[in-house]
């Protein structure tokens, strides 16, 4: 099973440590946010947008270890983004060599969020990269319907689709039905984890900070991965705030969090 790690998962670590936890835990690629963010406060800083010698470094650290990056983060389009902004983070994608650049859309306007989407879409052709969408409850790209209507504007199949994470499928009340249904070639990236059916916590703490390891919650998990086109990637993606307060290291984390997925 080709697996990613998701930089979620061990968000307490810089780029170059993800590394090192991916190749700890016999994944073939990662997932990495290529600067820091404030909304997720454990993260350290780092900006590797702006540093071309951390860039270098990073790039030598994944031939090293042969391991390839899967999806380049954030990518946000907001209201008030300016497009032309994202070029210097998808010449960095570009460099590291990833193949899909994530988006994240919370416009409201919806002539301007298609526009901007479509313009994104070309400047990351033009690097050579994919774009896959996240769709979640609290963005304006809220359900994997909304996603499919999105990613078909650009009518570039394989190229440009949907990144489906499990939690967001299901608390935005879709079902592996509909990921069934869904164009083979408008899904491109699944995003693996557990929960329980009923949330606990706030829907960005659970998004963020506490997922279950696979088993521990009430997911379908197997029939996701049965749902998902034969050519799409998966990355574990299982943040567990629990898991740091008990003392234990990104590598064990990244290991168990690893582990879980492929004892399915």
């Amino acid at each position: 099973m080709k697996l990613a790690l998701d930089h979620l998962t061990v968000m307490d670590t810089t780029p170059i440590n993800l590394v090192r936890a991916a190749e700890a835990s016999h994944c073939e690629g990662f997932c990495l946010f290529m600067q820091s963010l404030e909304v997720l406060p454990r993260m350290p800083l780092f900006n590797l947008i702006e540093s071309p010698t951390e860039q270098r470094d990073l790039k030598a650290m994944m031939q090293t270890a042969s391991i390839s990056l899967d999806v380049a983060y954030p990518f946000t389009l907001a209201g008030r983004t300016e497009i032309k902004s994202f070029q210097a983070g998808l010449e960095c994608a570009a460099f590291l060599e990833a193949e899909f650049v994530n988006a994240l859309i919370y416009d409201r306007d919806d002539a301007r969020r298609e526009d901007n989407f479509l313009i994104f879409t070309e400047m990351a052709q033009q690097h050579g990269l994919k774009v896959v969408v996240e769709f979640f409850p609290g963005s304006q790209i809220m359900s994997l319907a909304d996603a499919l209507t999105l990613v078909s504007l650009a009518d570039r199949p394989y190229e440009v689709g949907v990144n489906v994470d499990l939690l967001h499928l299901m608390r935005s009340g879709s079902t592996l039905e509909d990921l069934r249904a869904a164009p083979d070639a408008a899904i491109l990236y699944a995003q693996i984890c557990d929960a329980p059916l009923e949330p606990h916590l706030s829907r960005e703490v659970e998004a963020s900070a506490q997922r279950c390891l696979i088993g521990e919650g009430d997911f379908d998990v197997a029939g996701f991965m049965a749902a998902l086109p034969s050519h799409c990637q998966m990355s574990v993606e299982i943040p567990r705030e629990d898991a740091i307060l008990g003392g234990q290291s990104v590598t064990q984390r990244a290991q168990q969090a690893v582990k879980s997925v492929k004892q399915i």
